[in-house]
């Protein structure tokens, strides 16, 4: 199939499966889509936490706006990203781009120092909105290879951010919650959208070209 295809045929699941589970290494391509998504300066300013522990996802049900789907997923994966910039971690990302690349330390410390310049002089609330908007170019993908795999998936924000990040004890991550994706295989009897048509504007309406 096409990924347009793929994508006309994934829909956000509202119920899910309990006895079926996900393959590991299906699993693995889903994250791994999520793990080459382009990200700001190529500092990849996010982590993917995959929690497939039923006792761990009974403990991040608080709050969260669909606690089934959370329970009877097979996995859900935890978007988090930077809490703030910091040299360290500018440092750390392009340190560790020019040993993949066979350059010398420090080639692109111009760039660093300018990245700095700028991170580094915003108030943490900022940034994170930044590092946040990171995140969701990988989950985007995340779905779509999910899609062509065909495994169900549903993107969350409903959910009690707190709650996740002490669960998952974030906070000595550096990391905070940002979304999550519930994946699994759709219960057909509960899940509601399933008979239902995707809808979408038409093109029409959703392009504006300027020529």
């Amino acid at each position: 199939m096409s990924l347009i295809e793929d994508l006309n045929w994934r829909h956000a699941v509202k119920a899910f499966d309990p006895t079926k589970k996900v393959r590991e290494e299906e699993v693995d391509k889903i994250i791994e889509a999520a793990r080459l998504a382009p990200t700001s300066s190529g500092l990849q300013q996010f982590r993917v936490i995959a929690v497939s522990n039923q006792e761990i996802k009974e403990k991040l049900v608080k709050g969260a706006l669909n606690p089934d789907s959370m329970k009877d997923c097979s996995h859900v994966l935890v978007f988090a990203a930077w809490d703030a910039y910091s040299a360290e971690r500018i440092d750390e990302a392009f340190d560790y781009t020019t040993e993949v690349r066979g350059l010398p330390k420090g080639r692109f410390s111009s760039y660093t120092d300018k990245l700095k310049e700028i991170y580094l002089s915003q108030p943490a609330e900022v940034n994170f909105a930044h590092t946040s908007r990171q995140s969701y170019i990988g989950l985007g993908l995340a779905m779509a290879q999910a899609a062509e795999l065909k495994v169900d998936t549903c993107p969350a924000e409903g959910f009690d951010n707190n709650v996740v990040d002490k669960v998952l004890e974030l906070d000595k991550l550096g990391l905070k919650s940002v979304t999550l994706l519930y994946v699994g295989y759709a219960n057909e009897e509960k899940d509601w959208m399933r008979p239902m048509k995707k809808v979408r504007i038409p093109r029409e309406e959703f392009v504006i070209d300027v020529k």
